[in-house]
């Protein structure tokens, strides 16, 4: 599905664009996906709507199979990129598991401002920004996702993200779609 429109009331998720993320083996270059991901804050403030800037700083306790890190973690790790430089006006969350409304303000935060579809990108694409996406689509948001604004650990789980997973959870378009459509209204 081509990305159709955007609400009245429409927000913007940018997760995970913090130093130890961007500083992983990614498919993508991360410079590329943080400077459009600062191109769509940048037309989300220049219309007055509102921007959520999402970093990780821990992880879901459960077990796993896959090894998780062990030690001490560089201290600017969860730091937010300097493009990502909170504004005032903007949302800040700091979530401990995969998606970004798992245990945060953040739906409480878009519910207060009258938000009814959010725009998510950010890094990585079928972890945090997809687990986000899905989470926006069971709380009943309108989802679109900014597929050129985004990337992953392995480039098979984002082609899957991007091509069967995020068409059933909402509209897809680039970064220029979306800015157009801000353009547009």
């Amino acid at each position: 599905m081509a990305l159709t429109t955007l609400d009245t009331q429409t927000a913007l998720i940018i997760i995970d664009l913090q130093h130890g993320i961007v500083r992983l083996p990614l498919v993508h270059e991360p410079q590329p996906v943080i400077d459009l991901c600062a191109q769509l804050a940048d037309g989300f403030r220049a219309h007055q709507l509102p921007v959520a800037l999402v970093n990780v700083a821990g992880g879901a306790p459960g077990r796993n199979e896959q090894a998780r890190h062990s030690g001490d973690l560089p201290a600017d790790w969860a730091t937010l990129v300097p493009e990502m430089a909170p504004q005032p006006g903007d949302i800040t969350v700091t979530k401990k598991t995969w998606g970004a409304f798992h245990q945060t303000d953040l739906h409480a935060e878009l519910q207060q401002r009258g938000v009814t579809q959010v725009v998510v990108c950010g890094i990585a694409t079928s972890i945090g920004v997809e687990s986000t996406a899905r989470q926006a689509y069971e709380l009943g948001y309108n989802v679109t996702l900014a597929t050129d604004a985004m990337t992953d650990l392995n480039l098979d789980t984002h082609n899957n993200s991007v091509e069967l997973i995020f068409p059933r959870l909402g509209e897809t378009g680039s970064t220029a779609d979306v800015l157009a459509l801000l353009s547009a209204r």
